[in-house]
């Protein structure tokens, strides 16, 4: 359940980034949405590795 959420949420967050891109805001503002959505993504992925 969780990692739907975390992928929901990493697709919006790469939907912030393009859509400052196009706003011509500064680079580091689309970069850490970027980052932000890659560490979502993992998150989710290891939510789905099989605990001890």
């Amino acid at each position: 359940m969780w990692s739907v959420v975390l992928m929901g949420l990493a697709g919006l967050l790469v939907g912030g980034g393009v859509s400052f891109h196009q706003q011509k805001k500064p680079v580091w503002v689309s970069i850490s949405f970027y980052v932000l959505a890659a560490m979502s993504l993992l998150a989710a992925y290891l939510l789905t590795l099989p605990g001890k």
